[in-house]
């Protein structure tokens, strides 16, 4: 199977009057598994813009169809939660029709330069979530309630070590390869202790400064 050459021709088929489309994502690297899809994103002159899921030729395909206008609006919504997603398809794609340059050397400066550093007020909104979520955790009696607080707390150990230490965040498997990407060795140290993740969610907050409950204000 050849995912150019098909994400080519399904954009000739749907989008002839696109300004530019690219295919982006795992079918292109070495991530790629048996399920990876086409995701393309495509330029249109004029709206509305939309997300499909539909296949092609065999591929599961996820379509992010965007005006100017749109495109625009999701990067500064995604500079804003610091949660890059399609700064990433854009700055790591391979174009299938038109021009797509200026967006692509747009995107890629954005995530080389990382997010804007966290304000006093959302790294104690930060401090203040962990450590309440830790304090679910130690004191959880019922082993199914626990292990549901586990789960959340591990995943919001992950979050907060990338923003407090000024990385960018996602979710998903993407949440493994920010953390990889910050700081490989603690990220390793992560994967390993999904059931118990007490203790790394107290390195993290000490790194920031310690958990913060008492005189706390929002």
């Amino acid at each position: 199977m050849d995912p150019i050459g098909d994400a080519r021709a399904l954009v000739d088929e749907r989008f002839p009057r696109a300004v530019w489309a690219i295919l982006t994502g795992s079918v292109l690297g070495p991530a790629r598994t048996a399920g990876s899809d086409l995701d393309i994103v495509v330029l249109i002159p004029e709206g509305p813009g939309y997300r499909e899921s539909l296949r092609f030729r065999g591929w599961p395909v996820e379509l992010f169809v965007h005006t100017r206008e749109a495109l625009e609006g999701f990067l500064a919504s995604e500079r804003e939660k610091r949660k890059p997603s399609t700064h990433r398809m854009l700055a790591t794609g391979v174009a299938l029709r038109g021009d797509p340059s200026e967006w692509t050397a747009r995107c890629a400066e954005v995530l080389a330069g990382g997010p804007e550093p966290l304000s006093e007020g959302e790294r104690e909104r930060l401090r203040y979530a962990l450590t309440d979520s830790l304090d679910d955790y130690v004191h959880a009696t019922d082993p199914g309630e626990r292990t549901l607080i586990a789960a959340a707390l591990w995943t919001e150990t992950a979050k907060a070590a990338l923003l407090l230490g000024g990385g960018w965040v996602s979710q998903g498997k993407w949440l493994l390869r920010e953390l990889r990407g910050l700081d490989p060795a603690l990220a390793e140290r992560w994967v390993r202790v999904r059931e118990s993740p007490e203790d790394l969610a107290r390195e993290v907050l000490d790194r920031a400064g310690g958990p913060l409950f008492d005189g706390y204000r929002a």
